[in-house]
């Protein structure tokens, strides 16, 4: 229920404005061909921006157990492009938006997410939004 009762918040005081920031630029790397990778992790982090709370974000080699394109030396590429064109800007975004609701004491839990954001705005190839429960099956496996 506290989930729930999060993500609206979240998505009312903030939450849409940060995904619709991660939508446009998706949009503008599905504009060329060659960006569309970059573009599919914005969609998949715009979803996370929208409702967070609940979620989490973990790399794709930690949860699939192997390596990828997204997860080796061309992901790292791809991040670095993505920080300069793009990540570097979001960042910005996330980091207003936590100032913002640092203000108020019923803020704090947003502001730590927007920074968490923040940070995963920086390199988001070749990681994946799961449920917290499935991220503790990844990490701590029976």
């Amino acid at each position: 229920m506290l989930r729930i009762l999060g993500n609206i918040i979240w998505f009312l005081c903030g939450g849409v404005v940060m995904g619709l920031m991660w939508w446009f630029f998706g949009l503008l790397a599905f504009v060329s061909i060659i960006g569309i990778p970059w573009g599919r992790a914005c969609f998949v982090m715009g979803n996370f921006s929208f409702f967070p709370f609940g979620q989490e974000v973990i790399e794709r080699d930690e949860l699939t157990r192997r390596k990828d394109i997204g997860t080796g030396a061309l992901g790292f590429i791809g991040n670095v492009i993505w920080f300069l064109l793009a990540g570097i800007w979001l960042a910005i975004g996330h980091i207003f938006s936590a100032v913002a609701c640092f203000v108020t004491i019923i803020g704090i839990p947003f502001a730590l997410q927007h920074l968490k954001l923040a940070y995963i705005s920086l390199a988001p190839i070749g990681k994946a939004v799961v449920s917290k429960e499935e991220a503790a099956m990844a990490r701590y496996p029976r």
